[in-house]
């Protein structure tokens, strides 16, 4: 019997092989296909829209997009894909290359995953890898509170964690619960709080 080894894609092959239609990730060298519920896809776009909101209201110079995927390396040096639910970018960056794909390799500023099935990717993985890019926002919406009691409380309660990064190139986290306002470094005058991120 001939054991077959699949070849593990690096980012630029991912790049060039990920279907065009639907949101795929690159990870451990494989190509996996985003699925989200309405409820997911209404908490991420209530964040976008009122991300929006702000960069308007303010004039500054970032851009949201949620297709972007933005290279990420693991502890062990595996090439990741990874689409956050919600990216915001510095505007420079996203059209320092205007004819490329949403593909970047350079910290974005602000990352938000909206947990689901696979809530260990958002606060163990994707929590690391983007340590390592040097993202210096990182928001975790677990809506369904289905992450650990450690992390949530006992009982487990709807959280926004916050992680910003530190001068040591660490994430110190902030949880939000209720009714409190949400603090931002790249949102200073936001004004949401997690029950309104989380009750849409």
């Amino acid at each position: 019997m001939i054991a077959t080894v699949t070849q593990k894609l690096t980012f630029d092959q991912f790049l060039v092989e990920c279907p065009e239609d639907g949101l795929y990730e690159l990870v451990n060298g494989e190509i996996v296909e985003m699925n989200a519920t309405r409820n997911h896809d209404d908490v991420a776009d209530f964040t976008s829209d009122s991300f929006k909101d702000e960069i308007k209201r303010l004039s500054l110079n970032y851009v949201v997009k949620n297709t972007a995927v933005i290279r990420t390396v693991t502890k062990a040096g595996i090439e990741q894909g990874r689409r956050p639910d919600v990216s915001v970018i510095d505007r420079d960056l996203w059209r320092s290359n205007r004819s490329a794909y949403a593909a970047l390799r350079e910290p974005i500023q602000l990352a938000v995953e909206v947990t689901s099935t696979n809530w260990e990717d958002d606060y163990i993985d994707k929590l690391d890898e983007y340590r390592r890019l040097g993202v210096p926002e990182y928001w975790i919406v677990d809506y369904l509170a289905i992450g650990s009691r450690e992390l949530l409380g006992n009982p487990k309660f709807p959280t926004v964690f916050v992680h910003l990064l530190d001068a040591e190139g660490n994430y110190q986290r902030s949880a939000f619960k209720g009714s409190e306002r949400i603090v931002s470094r790249t949102f200073p005058e936001l004004t949401l709080t997690a029950e309104e991120v989380m009750n849409v």
